[in-house]
């Protein structure tokens, strides 16, 4: 039986946010879209849920924490009805869960973020790095991935890509198989990546595939009822443990030299951001251009990007505008004094449409 939310004006805003999440953000899940209006009529959950920093409290992290007790066998009724996909069930058992569970919720969600790393950017990663390095002439390439969470992305020399035209990259008896559309007429580049001599991931809270919390914790993050995400992440956090990179944990601009320092004196460092620059403020985002400029002072640097329009700096624009809603894959190679970056493509759905620009 549902309780009264009117009893304070913060559980009445909380239940506000929860009932649009079920009833607006959650479409994707019907399991999640339950889940989250039972939660939202239900003042005794709301109450609970306040237990947690104000800026713990959203419906993704809270359900991510629901679903990491249920995934580590802690909620076996919040677990039976996810498998089963029952929303009323899984309702019932979500709020028992947050009632008689309340402290361990609100200590997950106090170290835990929402993390939704996934593979999916390599099909617009794989061809800018190889054309990184065929500018720089080099034969390996080290790969730093900034923001990197679990550090999926630098599994990108050992995916599968198909792209819409028919071309393909990559190693087609991998795991992990990815398709991207392509927009317009222009190819994508068909050079194999040469050979990954590092891989470093800088992340202030990254995740260790290899560590079974923190691989629990990135299956949390997914929704029970996508099986095909869910399937998807485990062939990447699969792959990704067969050669698990180098984790450096802190202020990513500050580790970047260290970052460097990882890397083979013969291959070229090759930073990768894919929408994670956003996250910086402007100032950081100018420190690292210059933490970049620096570094090749003593080799040849290069930096794959996939940002929002105008995040990246020194990345030219097209003069697109940030409404046009899709995202610039820049290309900038450093090399002691210069300076060449050029916009090679743009994207669409964080990397599933993909539309080359760059000359071959």
């Amino acid at each position: 039986m549902p309780t009264s939310t009117a009893g304070s004006g913060g559980v009445r805003t909380l239940a506000a946010v929860y009932r649009r999440f079920g009833e607006v953000d959650a479409g994707a899940s019907p399991l999640y879209a339950r889940v989250a209006v039972a939660l939202s009529e239900s003042g005794e959950a709301l109450r609970a849920i306040e237990a947690a920093p104000a800026r713990k409290r959203h419906p993704t992290l809270i359900l991510a924490v629901l679903h990491d007790l249920a995934l580590a066998g802690r909620a076996p009724a919040l677990a039976a009805a996810y498998a089963a996909g029952d929303g009323d069930a899984a309702a019932g058992a979500a709020i028992d869960t947050l009632l008689g569970m309340t402290e361990s919720v609100v200590a997950i969600a106090a170290r835990r973020r929402t993390r939704t790393d996934e593979a999916g950017p390599c099909a617009v990663l794989y061809p800018a790095v190889a054309e990184a390095a065929r500018r720089a002439g080099a034969d390996a390439v080290g790969l730093i991935d900034v923001a990197c969470v679990a550090g999926l992305n630098l599994s990108v020399d050992r995916v599968g890509i198909t792209y819409g035209n028919g071309q393909s990259l990559g190693d087609p008896s991998s795991p992990v198989q990815l398709s991207c559309s392509i927009v317009g007429d222009r190819p994508v580049p068909a050079r194999a990546m040469p050979e990954v001599a590092a891989r470093v991931g800088v992340d202030r809270d990254p995740v260790d595939v290899t560590d079974p919390d923190d691989a629990r914790w990135l299956r949390a993050c997914q929704w029970p009822d996508r099986p095909e995400r869910i399937a998807r992440l485990e062939a990447e956090m699969a792959l990704a443990a067969t050669a698990p990179p180098l984790l450096l944990q802190g202020d990513a601009v500050e580790l970047l030299p260290e970052a460097f320092a990882r890397v083979p004196a013969d291959a070229l460092p090759v930073v990768i951001t894919t929408w994670a620059l956003s996250q910086f403020p402007l100032e950081s985002r100018l420190r690292f251009l210059q933490r970049l400029g620096e570094a090749a002072a003593g080799r040849a640097v290069a930096w794959v990007s996939a940002e929002g329009v105008g995040v990246a700096p020194a990345m030219p624009t097209l003069g697109d505008r940030r409404a046009f809603g899709h995202s610039v894959i820049g290309l900038a190679v450093f090399d002691r004094s210069t300076v060449r970056a050029e916009a090679v493509g743009r994207c669409w759905s964080r990397g599933r449409w993909l539309a080359w620009l760059a000359e071959s």
